[in-house]
């Protein structure tokens, strides 16, 4: 999930100072959240990178630690549920590290009444998604809270990687030159939580793409490519992650609107309900930023995987003091690509 700290936050302060329920997090006000509560009070050179998560040497070897909460309504969706969402978002987290997940923790936060064949099955979810990525859950907690208080079931995850390489890949690191990939096509995990709230009859339903892609990354990695930026564009999207990487990397990003790839009923739950997708969360789904020069290779392992065959270049990082991501358009104009105030998708993750 998207910049931990930056992106962990669900509810974003506002100009009255108080935390506006119904505002997802990533965007402007959640900047003003890292900037005004957690960054002076946390402050230390791991935090200060605002990745998906730390890279810390320990012992001799390079450790990623990352952790994320999930509150997705409903638990049960197209696609996947809560359980299956909180393995694969922290082990995509460990691989935009560039990680080899190995362990996760799981903490349920549970409210009085829930039901036990529902947890049963968001239990047994969980365990089949962590052998599927090949990690263990060797640790957790479990709290029960009022009847009300907790709308059913509240799951933070949180992981353990193992980094074998030295490179180092965060935000700050896109330079004029580099390419933008993204894996495959975007916006169906939010498309599909918002058709299931929704109760939409879709001709052609839209499921979620929540999916591991660790193996997929360090294949990418085993090129040798020289790999800047590496992110998964969750809550807030493609979007919304490009615009943090701009900003961290002090560069602009200039988008091929046709070289996006959304698929058509995807594109008309977003057109029937007015969004963006752009800003709509993913949870298959990873932006690679490489030397152009290292574009062919990279997108060569992406599509040996499945989840990933449908991988391409969208765009490119470009000199600009105004930090700006831009959107050519399909009918040749331009348009700015800026950060939401607050998110069009609350608790979708």
């Amino acid at each position: 999930m998207t910049q931990q700290m930056s992106l962990s936050c669900p509810l974003p302060i506002t100009s009255t100072d108080r935390i506006l329920l119904g505002h997802g997090s990533g965007g402007k006000m959640t900047a003003e959240l890292l900037a005004r509560c957690f960054l002076p009070a946390f402050r230390n050179e791991y935090l200060d990178r605002l990745d998906d998560g730390a890279v810390l040497d320990v012992g001799g070897a390079r450790l990623a630690f990352t952790t994320d909460s999930y509150v997705v309504t409903p638990l049960f969706f197209p696609g996947g549920d809560i359980g299956e969402l909180a393995v694969n978002g922290t082990v995509n987290d460990l691989a935009a590290a560039g990680a080899t997940p190995l362990y996760l923790s799981a903490a349920f936060i549970l409210e009085e009444g829930f039901a036990l064949s529902e947890l049963e099955r968001i239990t047994a979810s969980m365990r089949k998604a962590a052998e599927a990525a090949g990690v263990l859950l060797v640790t957790g907690d479990t709290k029960v809270v009022d009847r009300g208080k907790a709308d059913g079931c509240f799951i933070n995850t949180t992981g353990i990687g193992l980094v074998e390489h030295t490179r180092l890949i965060s935000a700050d690191r896109a330079r004029p030159g580099d390419v933008v990939v993204l894996s495959g096509s975007i916006a169906e995990h939010g498309m599909a939580i918002m058709a299931a709230r929704a109760e939409l009859e879709l001709e052609t339903p839209v499921e979620s793409d929540t999916t591991a892609l660790h193996r997929m990354v360090l294949d990418v990695l085993a090129t040798g490519a020289d790999v800047h930026c590496l992110r998964d564009p969750t809550r807030g999207g493609v979007a919304t992650a490009l615009n943090e990487i701009a900003h961290r990397s002090a560069v602009g990003i200039v988008l091929d609107e046709t070289a996006i790839p959304v698929t058509e009923p995807v594109r008309g739950v977003c057109e029937l309900l007015g969004l963006d997708p752009l800003y709509v969360a993913n949870e298959g789904n990873m932006l690679t930023i490489v030397p152009r020069t290292d574009a062919e290779q990279v997108l060569t392992a992406m599509r040996r995987h499945p989840e990933s065959s449908q991988a391409r270049v969208i765009g490119e990082v470009v000199e600009d003091p105004a930090r700006l991501v831009v959107l050519k358009t399909t009918v040749g104009g331009r348009r700015i690509v800026d950060m939401l105030q607050g998110e069009q998708l609350p608790r979708i993750c």
